[in-house]
């Protein structure tokens, strides 16, 4: 099966006409060159961030290595790490897959995340990778879930198991994009869960936690939170595209 996967990928990149997600403009890899080169001079992993949250620190941040957010109310999860900004050149590609559902721009978003964070990821000391998970009400209207989608296709090193079934989630309808940081932690209290049975599994284990965007941190929060009470030592973060936080 593998094999004919390499074939049928093998024959669609040298047939098929790629265009760069980020621009558009039609050649070989799923980034050109000016875009590569754009992220690579400009993505959010080259400036000082939050080592728990993620978000650029100001100047007096800097020396502390944490947002004073994160130094007055720390968070349950212990590091996150971001490919780029959410106003970035990304920002379309993930609304094209996500909302439109243009399905090979999710293999051009794991491209992007492989090229530019692979190496310094791949082999984190970690022992699972869960995708934040969708409700299974939207999961059936969305079709699939945008962070597995592109989770599934991310480099990281045989040691770490992707479990895209384990961590579940409760449907709720009131939609956060534009909803305040204090509602987005209200409205996701309780939200996540794990299936009982696989629960002990992740006792004294390391447990990255895949998302598509990261806002408020509110979702990811709740879901360390679930994770820590099940016995995990530490949650961490990886975050295709990070926000600057609510006001």
């Amino acid at each position: 099966m593998r094999l004919l996967k390499n074939i049928f990928e093998s024959i669609c990149a040298n047939i098929l006409p790629t265009s760069c997600i980020a621009c558009g403009v039609y050649q070989e890899l799923a980034l050109c060159k000016s875009c590569e080169e754009a992220i690579q001079i400009a993505g959010l992993f080259n400036y000082e961030c939050c080592k728990q949250c993620g978000i650029t620190l100001s100047e007096i941040e800097i020396p502390h290595q944490c947002c004073n957010s994160c130094q007055k109310n720390s968070p349950y999860f212990d590091a996150t790490h971001c490919l780029d900004r959410y106003e970035g050149p990304l920002q379309e590609c993930l609304h094209q897959f996500k909302y439109h559902k243009r399905l090979a721009y999710g293999n051009g978003l794991a491209y992007a995340w492989n090229l530019f964070m692979g190496s310094e990821l791949e082999n984190i000391d970690a022992h699972f990778l869960l995708p934040v998970p969708l409700s299974k009400q939207k999961l059936c209207t969305r079709g699939f879930n945008q962070s597995w989608e592109i989770a599934k296709r991310i480099h990281c090193g045989k040691h770490i198991e992707k479990l895209p079934q384990i961590l579940l989630r409760h449907h709720h309808c009131q939609h956060q994009a534009l909803a305040s940081k204090v509602i987005r932690h209200q409205t996701v209290q309780d939200m996540f869960y794990l299936e009982k049975k696989h629960a002990s599994i992740f006792r004294d284990r390391t447990i990255i936690v895949f998302d598509d965007v990261m806002t408020s941190g509110a979702t990811l929060n709740e879901i360390a939170r679930i994770l820590k009470d099940n016995g995990a030592s530490r949650v961490i973060n990886w975050v295709l595209l990070r926000t600057q936080q609510p006001q």
